[in-house]
């Protein structure tokens, strides 16, 4: 018979699983939105098989989802909610905001990111023109 966990015990059990500042940096740079691992490496700058461990962690703890398109699997937050939580514990010991936020400069080249770099190239305004 499994043993039903008590409520602090599931909340310590969430804070484990988060408490890699490598997870913590998967999770703030994953956002609300999603990220293939590729671009997780070139945002991050860590190799491929270690954010893949990191992604395996989280994912075995329900905190990320997955889904496969073609070669590429995309993961996203299983419940946007964390942020908040990354973002109250930052404020407790005294991290400013804005300093959460990772800057997206990566080089990805995933179909994802290359059809965004497209958007944004294309969507720049023209001068010169009226």
């Amino acid at each position: 018979m499994f043993k039903q966990k008590k409520p602090h015990e599931k909340v310590s059990e969430l804070m484990k699983s988060i408490s890699n500042p490598v997870r913590v940096q998967i999770l703030l740079a994953i956002g609300t939105g999603e990220a293939c691992v590729c671009h997780l490496e070139a945002l991050l700058g860590l190799r491929q098989a270690y954010i893949s461990q990191q992604l395996m962690i989280l994912r075995k703890k329900k905190i990320i989802t997955s889904r496969r398109e073609g070669k590429y699997i995309y993961y996203r937050l299983a419940k946007p909610e964390l942020l908040d939580i990354v973002q109250a514990a930052g404020e407790i010991v005294g991290v400013p905001k804005n300093s959460l936020v990772i800057q997206d400069h990566s080089s990805c080249e995933c179909p994802k990111c290359s059809i965004t770099e497209e958007i944004v190239f294309t969507s720049q305004p023209t001068r010169g023109r009226a």
